[in-house]
């Protein structure tokens, strides 16, 4: 890689959890599951410019499971889209940012999204404007398993396939657990590999989602199917709250989860191994 991309995990970490912990609340596991793929996509693999977010032709990452807004502002903070102070400003008043990701708002995010289900399909219409336009874009998109019961996941699924955006690389961040506990338990949506296939996707199961060396090969592998007529989902095995124990210890409970700031320090600390 062209970095050290786990510190750069790392940072995005400590970052995540110490704006929620000035908050004093947030939706902290689901934001630690999914660190490890944006420090991938935004420092490895996206074709972007921190200094023209609207670059034109540029890659997309639509953030559809909004939940994990926190750890997407983290990201952009460490690329450089804007200054890390604003990150202590998550969801307070007149911030521009807000719990769930705004476009209008925040430089380098593509679209707003926060009710679930909607930024895939947003996505998937991104993916088809970019093969209409030629610009060569590739379209990255993350949802959750929980939100994966949202017949609008599968609507979109369809479409994007009968219309062969093989542009397309959408992510499930299979972290298990949703606000009410299991999603085995709560409404199952196994085996999701077996219909992403049958919805005619290109479908890559990675067991280790939170290791960014097998994320960055899946995305590569997703890329070189581009050409091939399919869109790509890379189901990522994660773990919420990965990286914190005492956050990843209390499952569904860390949804969305109080974390003050003496709690952030704790977690930075075992974060940082110190």
């Amino acid at each position: 890689m062209d970095c050290d991309i786990k510190e750069v995990c790392r940072n995005i970490r400590c970052d995540t959890v110490m704006s929620i912990g000035r908050l004093g609340v947030g939706h902290i596991g689901g934001c630690l599951s999914v660190v490890d793929l944006l420090a991938v996509l935004y420092f490895e693999e996206m074709r972007i410019d921190p200094k023209q977010p609207r670059m034109a032709g540029r890659d997309r990452f639509i953030c559809s499971k909004g939940h994990a807004g926190p750890a997407v502002y983290a990201t952009l903070a460490n690329r450089g889209y804007f200054e890390k102070d604003l990150l202590l400003t998550l969801n307070a008043g007149g911030t521009n940012l807000p719990s769930h990701c705004d476009m209008n708002r925040t430089a380098g995010i593509d679209m707003t999204t926060g009710s679930l289900g909607q930024g895939f399909s947003c996505a998937v219409g991104a993916a088809l404007g970019s093969q209409v336009e030629g610009d060569g874009a590739t379209i990255y998109t993350l949802i959750g398993d929980g939100e994966s019961q949202e017949g609008q996941i599968w609507e979109a699924a369809m479409f994007a396939a009968a219309k062969k955006l093989d542009n397309l690389i959408a992510f499930t961040d299979c972290n298990g657990y949703q606000i009410d506990g299991a999603v085995a338990e709560v409404n199952d949506v196994a085996p999701l590999a077996d219909k992403w296939a049958a919805f005619g996707w290109h479908v890559i199961d990675v067991a280790e989602g939170n290791d960014p060396f097998a994320i960055k090969d899946a995305i590569e592998r997703a890329k070189r199917n581009r050409g091939g007529g399919k869109p790509t989902m890379v189901l990522l095995r994660t773990v919420k709250g990965c990286g914190v124990s005492f956050i990843e210890a209390m499952g569904a409970l860390n949804h969305n989860a109080a974390l003050s700031e003496e709690d952030a320090c704790r977690a930075v600390a075992e974060i940082r191994g110190v």
